[in-house]
């Protein structure tokens, strides 16, 4: 079933919805996953790891990296795709990669109001921004930490 569709009655323009692409990274800094408490809505005053909309003509590998230094200062190197996230009724695509740090520190900066890193164990589940923070979250405590422990 074709979604509604914004068509000129004139000429009958159909004017095309595109989803928003969102980049991000999920790293650790001493030994701790970084997350940080966003300022801005939605989802003022929960915890989300460092991303951002991807800008028209940039690439999503960059556009990770540049959210991740306006967001908590720290240069990042991208290790591997994490996965794509996406959920019925939500017009953003997230994709999500593992990181590591090669520079910076760890500060609040741009739309976050506080930084930190937690353990999977202290992770706030409970306050977290969105579905795709959890989601991504669990998947990078399968993928990377698990096998660290192992």
């Amino acid at each position: 079933m074709e979604p509604k569709r914004l068509v000129c009655q004139n000429c009958s323009f159909i004017f095309y919805q595109d989803p928003k692409v969102v980049a991000g990274t999920i790293f650790t800094v001493r030994g701790g996953i970084v997350l940080l408490k966003r300022g801005v809505e939605p989802a003022m005053g929960k915890w989300v790891f460092p991303g951002g909309y991807v800008d028209r003509g940039e690439s999503v590998d960059d556009a990770a990296i540049r959210e991740t230094k306006e967001e908590c200062q720290l240069d990042v190197k991208l290790s591997s795709l994490l996965n794509v996230y996406s959920y019925p009724g939500s017009p953003n695509i997230i994709v999500v990669y593992a990181a590591e740090v090669v520079g910076g520190e760890l500060t609040a900066a741009d739309e976050s109001v506080e930084a930190g890193s937690f353990l999977p164990s202290d992770i706030p589940w409970e306050n977290l921004a969105f579905a795709s923070t959890k989601d991504a979250l669990n998947d990078y405590i399968k993928l990377y930490l698990k096998r660290k422990m192992e």
